[in-house]
């Protein structure tokens, strides 16, 4: 309220007062309290008695226009308000049912792992120069991560954690050739090495090689961890999308479709920790 003595509005009610009481002691002292029809003066004072009665008439539904205008914005920035406090519990609403969401989504693979330690995180940045799709998500070693922790999501194997900082990691994914794991077709258990090439990556596939030349690999079936360092077994990673022999004829390989997205993902899981945890294996031949 103490605005609006500053304000023009009150400057403008201030001088047209001002303007009325002008006009009454003029009205007074010429008309005096004689009546208009009985002598000259009255006569004279009548525009102004009649000027008074309508601009006080203005006045007064501009003041009431005035205090219902401020009444108005009171109300106005009262809804505001209520309106913005709907839209946090709202929000905070949609936040809870996403993340009983993403939690849902790994009951079943906490159910069937009961030695998993796991650890949310979510992506916060992409490394757009790195072709084989690193990112960072938002947890480190305060979070308890540490370098080659496995990285997963719902769908399946992402990669794992490397460059671990205090509350941010970086994620090396299956697409590069900086990963090298034990594989098994699901289907026949035939087993082989996985790992990225530049090639494959840019398909969005990795490489599921040094197969036997016996081996019963098809075109469809599904490809898993064998458990071998520092994955855990049985992680679901993709499906065979075609099938060839290497440069020298002695083994197959086939390239893989992973299951995840990873240029979609938004949300992980690390697992910190399982049962047989063992050590990394890293290059090899491609």
């Amino acid at each position: 309220m103490r605005f609006f003595f500053r304000s023009r509005q009150f400057k403008i009610i201030l001088s047209i007062t001002l303007c009325l009481v002008a006009l009454s002691i003029m009205s007074f002292l010429i008309g005096g309290n004689l009546s208009p029809q009985s002598n000259v003066f009255g006569t004279i004072a009548a525009p102004f008695r009649t000027a008074f009665t309508t601009v006080s008439g203005w006045t007064s539904d501009f003041v009431k226009m005035i205090g219902d205008g401020n009444e108005a914005q009171i109300k106005n920035a009262e809804l505001e308000n209520e309106l913005n406090e709907l839209r946090k519990k709202l929000s905070d609403y949609d936040e809870a049912v996403k993340q009983n969401e993403f939690y849902e989504d790994y009951l079943e693979i906490k159910d069937e792992n009961p030695d998993f330690k796991f650890c949310p995180a979510t992506l916060v940045a992409r490394d757009k120069n790195d072709p084989y799709k690193s990112f960072t998500i938002n947890k480190g070693s305060l979070s308890g991560l540490k370098e080659y922790d496995t990285v997963i999501t719902d769908a399946g194997l992402v990669g794992y954690i490397t460059d671990v900082g205090l509350t941010t990691s970086k994620v090396i994914t299956i697409l590069s050739p900086d990963i090298t794991l034990g594989a098994l077709d699901d289907r026949t258990d035939d087993s082989g090495v996985l790992s990225g090439t530049l090639e494959l990556a840019e398909e969005g596939n990795t490489r599921f090689y040094n197969l036997s030349r016996s081996c019963n690999v098809a075109i469809g079936d599904f490809v898993v961890t064998s458990g071998e360092g520092i994955f855990p077994s049985g992680l679901l990673i993709g499906t065979v999308q075609s099938i060839g022999s290497d440069k020298y004829n002695t083994s197959i390989y086939a390239s893989v479709k992973p299951f995840v997205d990873i240029a979609e993902i938004r949300s992980v899981m690390v697992i910190t920790n399982f049962e047989g945890k063992g050590g990394l294996e890293v290059g090899g031949s491609k």
